[in-house]
């Protein structure tokens, strides 16, 4: 990776009150103008890490840098770089598309509404329905046309897509990855649905407990593992890099860390991955470890 990362922590943490750290030892490099998929099992840390990043929490250690400057809930100027949508897209839902806009452009300067208002035509959205009235792709829409009018360097967005169909899901994807497309937008996405995030993301952050468990390009880090499938052994101490192991009458299969030119094992067959294999897998490895 090159160039400024979008976002930088070191030794990120988050602790709430005397209770246990939500948050802990962060350090990442994210790369300006990528998707970023964040992914982990609910608790992992991942909305105390967003919150972070867009200045709604401060950290208890460490330090949050957002394109090489400090990120400091006292500098409106950093903030406003930054664009945020919430799982249940808060809109006011007495208020018409067009109201929201004019809000929009009331609570940011740089408010691009002429955009906006072209964005929301182009999807077939009333600007004169109230948010109420809209359906959740709708509203969905009009949350991430609100954050891309805000004209934002990082958007964050957080389980944008959890409680639409899927026709209105695979919309909002193709929307996101053309609003990345056209821009130098640098997106930090979390969500559960790994299929999903696998067709837009280009770089992957798996958290689990408030750590870090594993973060890098997608198509470095599924290089790097094979699936490999063999005769049933319960012993899979010889095999270098094992992530996680699952067993059948007959067979094993184990997920390893390793380069794809290391050849597989004498009686084994090797196989790629998928990226909601390598999800799936470390996520099964933690939850067997705690």
């Amino acid at each position: 990776m090159t160039g400024e990362p979008a976002l930088r922590t070191v030794g990120l943490g988050k602790r709430y009150g005397r209770g246990a750290w939500a948050l802990r030892e962060c350090d990442l490099d994210l790369p300006a103008g990528r998707i970023v998929g964040l992914v982990g099992v609910n608790g992992a840390g991942k909305s105390t890490l967003m919150h972070l990043t867009i200045g709604l929490l401060q950290p208890t250690e460490g330090t949050v840098e957002l394109f090489g400057q400090p990120l400091r809930m006292d500098r409106p100027a950093a903030l406003a770089q930054v664009g945020f949508v919430a799982q249940d897209h808060p809109l006011y839902r007495g208020f018409s598309v067009a109201d929201m806009l004019h809000f929009g452009r009331s609570m940011n300067p740089g408010f691009d509404r002429a955009g906006a208002e072209a964005r929301l035509r182009e999807l077939g959205i009333p600007l004169g329905r109230k948010a109420g009235k809209l359906s959740g792709g709708q509203q969905a829409q009009v949350a991430l046309t609100l954050a891309l009018a805000k004209r934002p360097r990082l958007l964050v967005l957080d389980e944008p897509a959890a409680s639409l169909d899927p026709v209105a899901r695979r919309e909002f994807m193709r929307s996101l990855v053309e609003a990345v497309a056209d821009s130098d937008l640098t997106v930090l996405l979390s969500s559960h649905l790994v299929t999903e995030m696998e067709r837009v993301c280009d770089h992957l952050v798996l958290l689990h407990q408030g750590r870090v468990r594993l973060a890098g390009e997608v198509d470095d880090l599924l290089a790097d593992h094979r699936l490999l499938t063999g005769p049933r052994r319960d012993d899979t101490g010889p095999f270098d890099g094992l992530v996680c192991a699952t067993h059948g009458q007959r067979h094993s299969n184990l997920l390893v860390r390793q380069p794809a030119a290391v050849p597989a094992h004498p009686r084994w067959e090797s196989h790629p991955v998928s990226l909601e294999d390598l999800v799936l897998a470390y996520l099964q490895a933690d939850g067997k470890a705690e």
